[in-house]
């Protein structure tokens, strides 16, 4: 009899953790802020003189998220996890996703069901959040296109809609170290965690 195809890896805190078959007891939230911190997003296409980490584009989801009227603190915690399988998986330009095919969206699809498990949110979210969180990703998208990736506004327009003037405004994009980064991560995770238990 074959054995199982593992695939795993060793995580700076020690867990060994399987992307083929992953359970929630081998997350942990500063693997995950560590490795967010240091994928950079948009292939690290970005104007500055530090990559825009997937960490710094979740924070500022959540706080999209909220903006938009996101007020419950576990669907604010699962929109600041919601790229978190990109700790181990990397972030992918959406065409490459695309030429990848079905099997990289059902790796992340396990990462996260396990992710959402750790951390106290059901497995697969509800879809009306999973919609309100995509919404927020999108309006993200526009803000780095514009501000950090190159892009004109009517390019992002039209790759990624016309944001809600009032949902943006005052926001800009700042390019930092990836600890300070990390840092902030893990800390609005543990403010977002006490919020839910509370």
């Amino acid at each position: 009899m074959a054995k199982p195809a593992r695939a795993w890896q060793r995580m700076l805190s020690g867990r060994r953790l399987d992307l083929l078959d992953p359970t929630p007891v081998d997350i942990e939230i500063e693997d995950i802020a560590h490795g967010l911190a240091f994928v950079a997003r948009w292939n690290g296409q970005t104007r500055g003189d530090f990559p825009y980490s997937v960490a710094e584009h979740s924070l500022l989801v959540e706080e999209l998220f909220v903006r938009a009227g996101g007020a419950l603190p576990k669907w604010r915690l699962a929109a600041l996890l919601h790229d978190a399988p990109e700790y181990v998986l990397g972030d992918m330009i959406s065409p490459v996703k695309a030429a990848v095919g079905p099997s990289y969206g059902e790796l992340d699809a396990r990462l996260a069901i396990a992710v959402h498990l750790r951390f106290g949110l059901p497995a697969v979210l509800p879809l009306a959040v999973k919609k309100a969180i995509k919404a927020a990703d999108r309006v993200s998208a526009w803000l780095e296109a514009v501000q950090i990736a190159g892009f004109s506004t009517a390019e992002a327009d039209r790759f990624f809609g016309k944001p809600d003037p009032g949902l943006i405004a005052g926001l800009q994009i700042k390019l930092r170290p990836p600890a300070s980064v990390r840092t902030d991560y893990v800390a609005r995770h543990a403010a977002l965690l006490a919020l839910c238990t509370a």
